[in-house]
This record gives structure tokens, sequence and C-alpha cells, in this order.
């Protein structure tokens, strides 16, 4: 006998065997072979709370900003404030020279009161039929042109004493005392940096969701551990043809003044919130084509594959519009293996198999955590 032949039936009975037992076990009654539960981590449709935001970087601003200037033209006698003072309405900025100012208001004074008693002398003369009516007009007008002569003198002379108009901090100085200034030339600036407010631009789309009052949170490089909240106080209400953003004004209370004028900062701004929003993890959506998917788990651990429509959707979580309802249960990992109505065997995060103790699953209990996750 050859080797070639012993081989073989030592060989066949065994193959027969094995082919025997398989065909037993496909002939059991009730059906043919059936697959195994495929193990998939779930997790639960549940209604949270879910704040939508946009990013932005903006431009702080003093809440006001005045520059000083000079209004006539006149040499600086005093100069009195220090850089950098807080200054409230009416602090003494400058005082120019006044000499001839005042030797004209002084002029324009008595002007005024020998008009004021020629008109007096006058209407007496009328009322007894001595003077004529022409002659009380002339003097009424002479009186109206001195009093206006006199308020023009006073006013220049006023502008002498150069003054803050709003309380704020004063800045740097750009002229001495000594220099002669000319109408227009800035002497400091004065900011009102209490409060802050931050210039940001929006996509148009979002326009419909911007308004007044909504909450901005910002970082600055500078203080990057310090978050500053204020709310939003305009909305431009035209769009820029180019860019198609809009521009957004929101005000920042200065805490410890650590803001100041001209710093760069990333905007969160909120544009609304949905308290009873249905939630799934982000892991539990695929897409095909322009749909988005999820495999909902049924009671009896088959799954159905489940058009949605998606809302808010971010790295941990997505927001649900449609295709689910609170309670239902979606296959969290373990989906790429899945078909429609196959059976499923939900598993704890990380384990080798088998369902999560107490019943729950770990998909679920991941899910749940993940509503406080914002």
């Amino acid at each position: 006998m050859s080797l070639a032949r012993a081989i073989r039936e030592s060989v066949l009975p065994v193959v027969v065997l094995v082919l025997g037992l398989l065909a037993g076990s496909c002939a059991k009654p009730g059906g043919g072979f059936k697959m195994p539960p495929t193990p998939v981590e779930v997790a639960t449709v549940e209604p949270q709370s879910i704040v939508d935001r946009f990013h932005a970087v903006g431009t702080i601003d003093a809440r006001e900003n005045v520059k000083i200037v000079a209004e006539i033209s006149a040499v600086a006698r005093q100069i009195p404030f220090a850089e950098g003072q807080t200054v409230g309405v009416g602090t003494l900025i400058a005082r120019l020279e006044d000499s001839d100012l005042r030797a004209e208001s002084a002029r324009a004074g008595a002007l005024r009161d020998q008009a004021r008693t020629n008109q007096a002398r006058v209407k007496t003369l009328f009322d007894q039929k001595a003077a004529s009516e022409q002659e009380l007009d002339d003097t009424q007008s002479a009186l109206k042109v001195a009093d206006a002569n006199f308020e023009v003198a006073r006013t220049r002379l006023a502008k002498t004493r150069i003054v803050s108009p709003l309380s704020g901090v004063v800045g740097r100085r750009l002229v001495s005392p000594g220099s002669y200034l000319t109408v227009g030339q800035q002497i400091t600036e004065v900011a009102a940096i209490d409060e802050m407010k931050i210039t940001f631009s929006s996509p148009e789309r979002y326009l419909s969701q911007l308004r007044r009052g909504a909450s901005v949170q910002i970082v600055t490089t500078a203080y990057p551990s310090d978050v500053f909240s204020g709310t939003i106080s305009v909305v431009d209400p035209l769009i820029d043809p180019v860019t198609r953003t809009v521009q957004v004004v929101a005000r920042i209370p200065n805490r410890g003044r650590k803001l100041r004028p001209g710093m760069s900062a990333d905007v969160t701004a909120t544009l609304g919130e949905r308290p009873q929003a249905l939630i799934v993890p982000d892991e539990a959506v695929f897409g095909e084509g322009d749909q988005n998917f999820v495999y909902v788990v049924k009671p009896d651990s088959t799954v159905t594959r489940q058009v949605v429509t998606l809302g808010t959707r971010d790295s941990s979580r997505a927001e649900i519009l449609s295709g689910v309802h609170a309670g239902d249960r979606v296959v969290r990992a373990g989906y790429q293996k899945l078909f429609e109505g196959a059976h499923v065997m939900p598993v704890a995060a990380g384990a080798p198999g088998g369902p999560a103790p107490g019943g729950e699953t770990g998909g679920a209990a991941a899910g749940a955590g993940a509503k406080g996750k914002r």
C-alpha cells in the first residue's frame, strides 16, 4: 500500500464524522443556525438642557472715551492733573491764560449795565409822554445786543478752564505748562473704564437668534484664567455686504479694572437655551449621504436603523430634533457590524461581554453622565 493511500484512508473517517456533527446541529427542529447576539454599548435618550453658543474674537474699548482739546488759542498756565489719575465730572484738566478775556468780559458787563440803565430811563420818559416809541425800541435793542455780547465774552472766558466731561481715568499728558495751544489741540484723554464694551462680528446666519440682553463671556490673553461676563447691548441693524457679518457690542463690568481699551478677547455669545432637548452621545450618530442615523434597540433586543434630524452637535453629544423619543435606547458603540433586525447584547463600556451590573448598560450610564458635561 502506498503512503498517500494510507493517509487518505486514515483522514477520511475523521472528515465524515465532523460533517455529520455539523449536519446534525443544523437539523435541529425550529430552524437553522442562529447568529449569537452582537455585543454593543447603548445609551438612553434623555431630555437635557442645551445652550446654543458661538465664538468670535472681539476688541475691547472703554465705555466712554473722550479727547480733551483746547477750544480757544491761548497759553497753558496750569495742567494740574496726574497721569493715570481717577477724575470726576468737572475736575480741572488745564487752565489757560485768561487776562485778556477777563478784561473783555468786564468791558462787556459794563456796556450791558449802561444799556440797561439807558433803557430804564427812556422807558420812564416814554411813560411820561416825553420820549417816542422809536427811542424806546432803540434802547431795548441796544440792551439785547449788550446782553448777547456779555454772554459771548463770559463763554470765551469759561473756555480757559478745561474740565473733565466724565468720570474716569485720565491718560498721559500731551502738552506742558507754558505751551501755546491752538484750537483743537489735544491735551489728554479721559476714559470711563469701570464698564467696558467689546465689539465683535457675528455671521449673518445667527442674526435671528441675536438679541439685546443675551449673555456673553470673554477671556483675554493677558488674564487667561479670568472669565468676564456681560450682556449684549447693541446688534447693528446693518449687515456688511462684503463679509456678510453683523457688528455686535456687549457691555462687560471691568472687575478689578483689569480690562484695558485696545485689548483683544475671545468671546462666547449665548444664542438660546432649550431645557428639554433630546440628547445622545455624539458617537451614536453616523451618516450616510446627506442623512444621519442611529440604531434604536427595541424591547426584544433587536435593532432598527432610524433616520434622525440633528440640532446642535459638539464633540461629546448631539441634539436630536426628530427620529427618537425620550427613553429610547440607542447603540453608542459597536454598530459597525449591525443590520436591520440584528440581535444585540448590551454590555458595559470597556467590559469583554455581559450586561452591566443592575441591568443598566455602560452606554446608558455614560450617556446620563454626559448630562452635566457642557
